[in-house]
């Protein structure tokens, strides 16, 4: 149905009413929850006018005929909680009434909604070619920048005019103010799934502007995304996240218009505080984004002063198509395949080829380049270039983005300037205190140097924001490992294999840490699982070799060394992994001449040599690993890299787990 259809797509019944293109059922304006089969049953009693409906019929409408279940009680417990979510009561009916036990019937007056004349049709001026050669965006693409860019510019409308309201109302009955909240994904109402890369793209962007204000807790996206298209109820959501506020809402784009429906939910009780649905069109996406952040915040009881509050958002408009790249970009970026990553990198890429002077596009590339050299098949030397730059180009542009500063960071920490590294982790962390990506960054660096504790730290205080990242939970098993808290780093590591079981850094850290705790057939069995997940895996390889060479093996070890060295020749693979299964062999010799090698190359692995400890969790045995840091040729590497040396009130400059042979 187009937004301008002049069929009635609202019914009014009491002081509710039910919008049947979206499937929600609100009650003077707020948003009523309600389950799949009590809203199906709702509609079918409306569609019948009055007329009665038969339990057979609700049953056909309900149930296919090869499903088996309890129709009886289950549609009893529909028709139970349609009753409450109406405040009816069968004894004294006010909307449904039951007929002799076989057929139901709805008894209230309905109206439909007054049509209003659809909007008249502004037609969009063309944007201008680009003036540099980039890749060009696909001709369906092109078509969706519109809707991308209303969707944003429609959700900025719903909650700034309801600002007044929620003035009112936005605080809980018991007068405790929100100072966590969610952003649930918003609902892709069109349809179409190829669109969803614009609905997440708008929950990303009001995530990320939320999380700019130091008094509110937001949770980061990747824990949020877990519950889209959900049925959880929002007690049990907000209650796994430790949240106090939610915001949900849906888009729908249809003949140049879109309509966004958002609400503002108290969590614990489940109480509505606020619901609007609103229609319009695009003006400023970013100055609106900007908007809505502030909205929010002002609405959930955040107080806004001079010393919390960050400086408003340029007022610049941005070339649409350049914005639509920039979320088709973001979408490829977090699925983290190296062919992915590739198709992120072409899409920032086109989306400053667009607009050279958005900021985000070049933060968006510079963060993509991070996971590419560290996972991906390419020699690191060329991306570590990229990566500075794009971080130094977004800095030029709006020098308050966290994410590209800590991008910037981690560059510098690949050129070994430990200092400068240090100082822009803290400067990131300073400027988003509620973004993960500062915590996880600085934390990574940490652990690189040994300090364990402080490393820790940094991923608790990324865990609050973000409770439900595999990766981040696997970060904090490893900390907790390396700090010598054994019984804990194991329970965090059932938990990081309860959320992803299937993650092949997990399985592959998991293993070595049984094999290291005495659990020898539980962590063969987990390094098998890790083979069968990806069996040319470069760390998996490696793994099984220093694995095989541990347990007396060495035909084996070699056999997979050879595997190795094979992968070497067809792609780029860190030296610091062979040196490591040669370590574990025996032999050192060559060992430190593939550190050379990995030296040579400003190999972004090498920067853990300290704590002989992978970003994947690799490492020899600890009998191996100190048998290398006992050799002269290890003290020289570490000399020539510059790592920073500690005093004793800020820790020892070598891992303080040594005696066990580094971090396990």
């Amino acid at each position: 149905m187009a937004l301008g259809d002049t069929t009635p797509r609202v019914l009014r019944f009491g002081v509710f009413e039910l919008d049947r293109r979206s499937g929600e059922l609100r009650r003077e304006g707020l948003r009523v929850r309600l389950q799949q089969q009590p809203l199906r049953i709702l509609e079918a009693l409306l569609d019948a006018r009055g007329e009665p409906v038969t339990r057979e019929a609700l049953r056909q409408r309900l149930w296919p005929d090869e499903t088996f279940v309890d129709f009886d009680s289950g549609l009893n417990r529909a028709i139970n909680r349609l009753r409450a979510a109406l405040g009816d009561e069968a004894e004294n009916p006010r909307f449904i009434e039951t007929l002799e036990r076989r057929a139901y019937r709805f008894i209230a007056p309905v109206a439909p909604e007054p049509t209003a004349p659809p909007a008249p049709e502004v037609a969009a001026r063309p944007a201008p070619a680009a003036e540099v050669s980039s890749p060009p965006l696909p001709r369906h693409r092109r078509a969706m920048w519109l809707g991308a860019a209303f969707s944003a510019a429609a959700l900025t409308a719903v909650l700034i005019a309801i600002a007044p309201a929620l003035q009112r109302r936005a605080a809980p009955a018991n007068g405790v103010p929100i100072r966590s909240l969610a952003v649930l994904p918003l609902a892709n109402l069109t349809g179409d799934p190829a669109q969803d890369y614009f609905s997440d793209g708008m929950t990303d962007a009001l995530i990320t502007d939320l999380a700019s204000w130091p008094a509110l807790r937001v949770i980061s996206r990747q824990s949020v995304m877990r519950y889209k298209g959900s049925a959880k109820p929002l007690p049990e959501i907000a209650r796994e996240l430790g949240v106090e506020g939610v915001v949900e809402g849906s888009v729908m784009r249809s003949a140049g218009r879109v309509r966004i429906t958002a609400q503002l939910i108290h969590a614990p009780t489940d109480r509505h505080l606020w619901a609007h649905s609103y229609e319009r069109r695009l003006e400023d996406v970013l100055a609106l984004q900007d908007e809505v952040s502030r909205a929010i915040a002002e609405e959930v009881r955040i107080t806004v002063t001079t010393d919390s509050a960050r400086p408003p958002a340029p007022a610049r408009p941005v070339n649409p198509e350049a914005y639509d790249a920039y979320l088709l970009g973001r979408h490829h970026w977090r699925q983290r395949s190296p062919q992915s990553l590739e198709k992120a990198i072409t899409y920032f890429q086109t989306a400053i080829a667009r607009d050279p002077g958005f900021a985000p596009a070049y933060a968006g590339l510079a963060t993509t380049y991070g996971p590419r050299i560290i996972y991906s098949d390419i020699a690191p030397a060329p991306g570590e270039v990229e990566m500075k730059a794009a971080a130094l180009k977004a800095l030029e542009l709006d020098p308050s983005l966290g994410e590209a500063r800590a991008v910037l960071a981690s560059a510098l920490a690949y050129e070994w300037d430990w200092d400068g590294a240090e100082r822009e982790y803290r400067r990131a962390i300073e400027i988003e205190p509620n973004a993960t990506v500062g915590y996880m960054s600085y934390s990574w660096y940490l652990h690189a140097l040994g300090r364990f504790e402080e490393s820790l730290a940094q991923r608790r205080r990324a865990l609050e924001l973000d409770p439900l990242d595999v990766t981040l939970n696997r970060a904090v098993a490893r900390d907790l490992d390396a700090t010598g808290q054994d019984e804990a780093a194991l329970a965090q590591w059932n938990r990081t294999l309860e959320l992803d079981p299937n993650y092949l850094r997990s399985q592959l850290s998991f293993a070595l840490f049984l094999l290291e705790h005495g659990h020898a057939d539980l962590g063969h069995e987990q390094l098998e699982r890790a083979r069968v997940l990806q069996p040319e895996d470069p760390a998996v390889l490696a793994s099984l070799a220093i694995v095989s060479a541990e347990s007396g093996k060495l035909d084996q070890a070699r056999r997979e060394l050879a595997k190795l060295k094979a992968q070497s020749a067809r792609r780029y693979v860190s030296s610091v992994y062979p040196a490591f299964v040669h370590a574990t062999l025996g032999d050192r010799d060559s060992a430190f001449a593939l550190l050379e090698k990995a030296y040579d190359a400003k190999d972004p692995v090498l920067i853990s040599i300290q704590t002989m400890d992978t970003p994947v969790g690799l490492h020899p045995p600890p009998e191996r690993a100190a048998a290398l840091r006992a050799d002269p040729r290890f003290a020289d590497l570490v000399r020539r890299m510059g790592f920073p040396r500690r005093d004793a009130a800020g820790g020892p400059s070598t891992p303080a787990s040594g005696a066990r042979g580094g971090p396990r």
